[in-house]
């Protein structure tokens, strides 16, 4: 079966920065969107962004543009989520997902997204 598996969470200051990473298995990766999002406790996943299934083309939500990037690597089957200028606000739970519809129909909630990871902590301190 279709495995994501993120990692590269974890405790970072205020500020800081980190790249999560996500690779797939069982996966034609190249014919996917991939997307990141994020949930906090109790909350629906919120959409960050998402990469072409080449890698040339991304979307990211208002909130997060210019602070976050996503990037993928298709030898690898991983897709990659820089982000920069943490803040506390941004702890949560984050995920990586993939999608088989197309750019133009460019997915944006959760729903729209078929497989997903079991997602990475990421924890800000102040």
């Amino acid at each position: 079966q279709v495995q994501l598996v993120e990692s590269g969470g974890g405790l970072v200051q205020a500020g800081g920065s980190l790249n999560l990473s996500c690779r797939a298995s069982r996966l034609t990766f190249s014919t996917y969107i991939m997307g990141w999002f994020r949930q906090a406790p109790g909350k629906e996943p919120n959409f960050l962004g998402a990469i072409d299934w080449r890698g040339t083309r991304s979307h990211y939500a208002d909130s997060q543009k210019g602070r976050f990037t996503i990037s993928r690597d298709n030898a690898k089957n991983t897709v990659y989520l820089q982000m920069n200028g943490l803040k506390a606000d941004d702890a949560a739970v984050y995920s990586c997902a993939a999608s088989r519809r197309t750019w133009d129909l460019l997915p944006t909630t959760y729903r729209e997204y078929d497989y997903w990871g079991q997602g990475t902590q990421v924890t800000v301190s102040s």
